[in-house]
């Protein structure tokens, strides 16, 4: 009886150090909301200090998310948000993670156990999935005692759920027949085999641990980004600029084509390597009036500009009249090897 009352009260004083954890982390977010609360718009003086700190906040949980760990810790210490981040949550999602990765299931399972009621409310499928895994190493060994093992596992744990996943637990009952390597490597069990489902499996419970706990499925950063870049997007940022043709017409054609559709590349941030693939999906920007620039010349390296900021600027740079520099580059060229481009 001691030792139960002993037992207990270790549990009571971990679940009260918890509470007060969050209790704390509550107030200093409600705190950093209330900061922003009381600013009247965003030139305020003191927005510049919040949004730095909201930044940095960004920043922590795509380092968490990553796996970037006690880079995301050091970062959270030195700007003194550490309750803002979730940081112990993202650790202990990161080691279950790693240690699927790793072939084990031992962790994924305690975790499931810890959280059991709310993943039958959920209707997840992580633990029976994580059975099946199980499963099929036992399987995998073929050695008599593993597979009489395989057996009794099977009919403890995955048969079951032949009601809810009936698909997987015909396979559960087949893939007895059919031994890793060999014939059966080409045979729809073959695929049950491969060490690629370790990687999905982690990618399962990365899922479910944030449906869980109602965490976004992508990094807050790549939300706040998405918002900003779909301000700047137009139709050009995700063409290929490159054709080829046999007739130097045509290919010279192509040429002014393509250095239209590259106008703003070299400083477009939709347009950079970083930043590309995360707007490809983002919808284009409603612009009610156009802002290019009329009778536009194309420069001889691809670089495209109005001829009057050309003439401006040849005029400020002293040069001949019969020759333009380049707003970017800084190349001069003769105004003879200028072509116009027509805007369709």
């Amino acid at each position: 009886m001691v030792s139960r009352m002993r037992g207990l009260k270790r549990k009571l004083n971990a679940s009260a150090a918890e509470e007060a954890r969050l209790h704390t982390q509550t107030a200093a977010r409600i705190s950093h909301l209330d900061e922003l609360y009381k600013m009247d718009t965003v030139e305020d003086v003191k927005y510049e200090t919040w949004s730095r700190k909201r930044l940095d906040r960004l920043l922590a949980d795509y380092l968490l998310r990553h796996g970037y760990n006690d880079t995301a810790k050091e970062l959270a210490e030195q700007r003194g948000i550490t309750d803002l981040v979730d940081i112990d949550t993202f650790v202990a999602a990161s080691r279950v993670r790693d240690s699927l990765l790793k072939q084990s299931v031992v962790e994924a399972l305690a975790w499931c156990t810890d959280n059991k009621k709310e993943l039958r409310k959920m209707e997840s499928k992580l633990e029976f999935m994580l059975r099946f895994q199980q499963y099929i190493e036992l399987v995998r060994s073929q050695s008599s005692a593993k597979l009489t093992e395989a057996i009794a596992h099977a009919k403890k744990h995955l048969i079951p759920y032949r009601a809810t996943f009936p698909r997987e637990v015909q396979q559960v009952c087949g893939l007895l027949a059919f031994p890793p390597g060999g014939a059966s490597a080409a045979a729809p069990y073959g695929d049950l085999y491969k060490p690629s489902r370790w990687a999905d499996l982690a990618n399962l419970f990365t899922t479910t641990h944030n449906q869980l706990l109602a965490l976004p499925a992508v990094p807050l950063l790549h939300v706040a980004l998405s918002s900003g870049l779909s301000a700047l997007k137009t139709p050009a940022c995700h063409t290929d600029p490159m054709h080829s043709s046999d007739s130097p017409s045509a290919q010279s054609t192509s040429d002014i084509a393509a250095a239209a559709s590259t106008l703003g590349h070299g400083v477009c941030p939709i347009c950079s390597t970083e930043l590309n693939e995360l707007a490809r999906n983002v919808p284009y920007a409603h612009h009610t009036q156009s802002h290019v620039e009329h009778d536009l010349r194309l420069l001889p390296n691809g670089s495209v500009y109005g001829r009057n900021r050309l003439e401006i600027q040849a005029r400020k740079n002293n040069l001949p009249s019969d020759q333009v520099k380049d707003l970017r580059t800084g190349d001069i060229f003769p105004v003879e090897s200028l072509k116009k481009v027509y805007i369709t």
